[in-house]
């Protein structure tokens, strides 16, 4: 278990050390959802089982959520013959025997109170107790004969009462409640009569469907008395009986919450371990519409959703509710994904500058993990429009941290300069270079300047940039002292400022093919991400996919044991009815448009890349069309500046050659002179 999770659990312990009042009822039966418990649930990020228990005011409900809490007191046992518990109570703990799940038990008000003034109030508990759950506890007392089962008359209601698709309010979609609906539990209290069936010892379960069998016939009476137990059979197809004989003697009932175990039936206590194993082993964790596994959170923007509905007098809708919260969790884990990104991102900032590879790689994994965070919590994001949301929202910060790279880069650089030229700047201010020769020994401190900064910030993201951007300050100083050296003639400081021109064009280009590259690697970078976008994409959807297709599956076996055992008992029409039932599923099953959305969404994305990719590359063709005019401007000068100096050099050629053949004429001249001079003398 990881340290959140411990983190979680014991915060969640520390707050939930007895229940909280979770659905509220007001004296005129409004139903409102209790802030500190949403506040609770919003920190359960865990998946949560959720087990709630209706029956009857007095039946004893309460006794059994403390114990499934593992406590002996909690939820509140009545003592009376007035309806303890209001509205539903909340209760969660860690789960005693699944890891990194929490419990949420549901302790609901006693139906059939004669207190109660609306009389869909009941209705209403019982329909919030089904869409909350993932098992549904029903307790009732004596035994399941046709009173008990038409005490339970709330479930005739629930096709009026919960709709699964929001296109057609007035179809009847009950049928697929099956997909939705917990699993099912009669705990049957007080329970004295034996379990036989003609005169033979039958389990509990049997016992049950016994009480639930269908009888043949068409008359009111027949139709009256099989239409509960059909809609037993119809949306709980898993279903589990427990008989739980007597606690204690009648008088010890108002004290049993307080009682010791000695003072307790053995008996009692074997099947309450046994009831509690069975919910802790069997009941599975609470799962949407689309098979999205349900959270603390989850489960308390559902009942804020439920009740909301209700309240307005509407009728709650699955459909409604999962597109809600679809909306909810999608926003939600677009922000979580791109914490993700932006906290470890801000780590990274501490090591600016960094070469670009570094940032890039740094960018590709937190990509990736902020896409997992998102993935985790996300669900019907059909079109991809969160997930492209969270994409253009890293790409922005990774636009932004890149800023910052470069910005620390370009005063690294800077710096850097700055500490080789300093030198150079106080010979520049003494005067040093304003001499016959003090431009070559200029071009000597550049050059040996220029060598220690290549070495220095070779890995600089901005080197060449900011090189180019100093050549460019220093140019005015060698100007200045170029035309200032006497030692060269004016034909030499033309030939060395063209050098320079051209020294500095070189510059600009290799400045320019710098930014391209690191252009060329961004967009490798992000499209590697984008990559590994679609493939987390591709595996959320298939996942979903293969829950909507086991979801489908469940169904459709349960409702073949239901017709099997109709076709058994001589029920034609009833299992007809559920052959098209079944034949709906797999149509449902098969004509899945998951897969047409995952490749909308594949198609859509790549389309998008598609348009980045040219639009960049658009950008790196003008890039490369104005480098390629600077290559050749920067040849045509070099060209002209070779031509003159060829020019020049020849010149100087025939300059040195005249001055060489003016001497020999001159030294012939004045040999002949001297030899004029020494014959007069003779």
């Amino acid at each position: 278990m990881n340290v959140h999770h411990t983190t979680q659990i014991q915060l969640l312990q520390a707050r939930m050390d007895k229940p909280v009042c979770f659905i509220d009822t007001d004296s005129a039966g409004k139903l409102s959802v209790q802030q500190s418990a949403l506040q609770i649930l919003e920190q359960i990020q865990q998946p949560v089982v959720v087990v709630a228990v209706v029956g009857l005011y007095r039946t004893g409900k309460s006794y059994l959520m403390n114990r499934l809490a593992g406590k002996q007191t909690g939820f509140a046992l009545g003592s009376t013959t007035e309806s303890k518990t209001k509205g539903i109570w909340m209760w969660c703990v860690s789960h005693p025997t699944k890891a990194g799940t929490t419990l949420v038990l549901l302790d609901t008000e006693g139906l059939g109170d004669v207190d109660k003034g609306d009389p869909k109030h009941d209705t209403n508990i019982f329909s919030l107790a089904v869409l909350l759950s993932s098992t549904l506890v029903y307790n009732s007392r004596g035994t399941i004969d046709n009173k008990a089962v038409m005490d339970l008359q709330y479930v005739t209601e629930l096709s009026e009462c919960i709709k699964v698709k929001s296109s057609d309010e007035d179809a009847d979609d009950s049928s697929e409640f099956v997909k939705f609906f917990p699993s099912f539990i009669w705990a049957l209290r007080d329970f004295t009569l034996e379990l036989k069936i003609d005169g033979k010892d039958v389990p509990e379960d049997e016992y049950l469907e016994f009480a639930l069998k269908l009888k043949p016939g068409t008359s009111r009476s027949v139709i009256e008395y099989n239409f509960p137990r059909e809609c037993i059979q119809k949306f709980f197809p898993s279903r589990k009986c427990f008989t739980f004989p007597f606690p204690t003697a009648p008088e010890n009932m108002s004290r049993l919450g307080s009682l010791a175990s000695a003072d307790i039936s053995s008996e009692f206590l074997k099947v309450t371990d046994h009831f509690c194993k069975f919910v802790f082993h069997d009941s599975c964790v609470k799962r949407l519409k689309v098979g999205h596994t349900v959270t603390g959170r989850v489960l308390g923007h559902l009942a804020k959703t439920y009740v909301d509905t209700i309240s307005s007098g509407a009728v709650p809708c699955l459909e409604n509710a999962v597109i809600a919260m679809a909306t909810i969790e999608n926003k939600a884990a677009v922000k979580e994904g791109l914490q993700v990104y932006q906290s470890e991102m801000e780590k990274l900032k501490d090591s600016f500058p960094l070469e670009l590879k570094d940032v890039f790689s740094e960018h590709q994994h937190l990509s990736s993990t902020a896409t997992q965070a998102f993935m985790k919590r996300s669900f019907k994001d059909t079109d991809g429009k969160y997930l492209k949301s969270l994409e253009e929202k890293i790409i922005k910060l990774f636009d932004e941290h890149l800023c910052q790279n470069e910005h620390a880069s370009k005063k690294r650089c800077e710096e850097i300069l700055s500490s080789l030229s300093a030198p150079m700047m106080v010979k520049l201010k003494k005067g040093f270079y304003a001499k016959p020769g003090g431009y070559d020994l200029f071009c000597k401190d550049l050059e040996d300047i220029v060598n220690k900064y290549n070495s220095q910030a070779k890995k600089e993201v901005k080197a060449e940039e900011i090189l180019e951007e100093f050549l460019k300050q220093k140019s005015v100083d060698s100007k200045a002292i170029l035309q200032a050296d006497k030692k060269l003639t004016e034909k030499e400081k033309k030939i060395k400022e063209e050098k320079e021109k051209a020294a500095l064009l070189e510059q600009e280009i290799k400045a320019r093919e710098e930014k391209l590259r690191q252009l060329e690697e961004k967009m490798e970078a992000e499209r590697q991400s984008n990559e590994e976008m679609m493939r987390q994409m591709k595996e959320k959807m298939d996942e979903e996919m293969r829950l909507q297709r086991e979801e489908t599956e469940r169904a459709m076996n349960r409702k073949l044991r239901e017709q099997a055992d109709l076709l058994q008992k001589s029920f034609k029409e009833e299992a007809d009815v559920m052959r098209q039932e079944m034949e709906e599923f797999k149509r449902q099953n098969t004509e899945s448009n998951r897969a047409g959305e995952l490749v909308a969404i594949l198609e859509n994305s790549s389309r998008r890349h598609e348009e980045e990719v040219a639009m960049m590359m658009q950008q790196r063709s003008v890039q490369m069309m104005a480098i390629q005019q600077m290559i050749v401007r920067s040849e045509a000068e070099i060209n002209r500046a070779r031509e003159f100096a060829a020019i020049v050099e020849n010149s100087s050629r025939r300059h040195e050659e005249l001055m060489a053949k003016m001497i020999q004429q001159h030294r012939e001249h004045m040999m002949a002179v001297h030899s004029s001079n020494g014959c007069r003398t003779m």
